[in-house]
């Protein structure tokens, strides 16, 4: 009687799967909402807003991504970021004006920048999907766009259910 032996078509494929979520930042991204520091949450008052963050625990931000914004419609002045900058700047790893999407879009795009898109020269990609961090909509867009001009193929998906992206003709 003879066995028949499983194959596993996904391993003997070819295909080459890209993580999105392998160059999420590794450090902890934390914010600095700027609306804790104005007066009734709308006006930036320069003496107060001065001695608040001369008197803020700066350390609890030591080897943390700070991202300083403010969630309310007030008008904040350049300065003001700039001397949060001034006291975060020794303890931060890194600081960035914006909410979390905006730094998350700009980190990918600085790290994917990196990749040396000839190592996927006529290969099956598949770029992973379902992932368990926040990756933006535009690493997926940049990603694509890098490895487009060298990939045999892009998939989206996990490697037994993709959808296809580009097939080189």
């Amino acid at each position: 009687m003879q066995q028949d032996l499983l194959v596993n078509k996904v391993a003997n494929s070819g295909l080459i799967t890209f993580n999105l979520e392998d160059y999420f930042p590794k450090a902890e991204i934390v914010s600095f909402d700027l609306k804790d520091y104005l007066f009734m949450e709308l006006i930036l008052k320069e003496k107060d807003f001065r001695e608040a963050l001369k008197n803020h625990d700066w350390t609890q931000y030591q080897d943390k991504i700070v991202l300083v914004y403010c969630s309310t419609d007030a008008i904040i002045p350049m300065w003001a970021y700039m001397l949060v900058a001034v006291y975060a700047q020794p303890f931060a790893l890194e600081i960035f004006q914006g909410n979390e999407e905006a730094y998350l879009i700009q980190a990918y795009q600085k790290t994917l920048a990196k990749i040396d898109p000839t190592q996927f020269e006529g290969r099956k990609m598949v770029i992973k999907g379902c992932s368990d961090k926040p990756v933006p909509a535009a690493a997926y867009l940049e990603i694509t766009r890098i490895l487009r001009p060298v990939a045999q193929s892009i998939m989206y998906g996990e490697p037994c259910s993709t959808v296809p992206i580009f097939k080189q003709k």
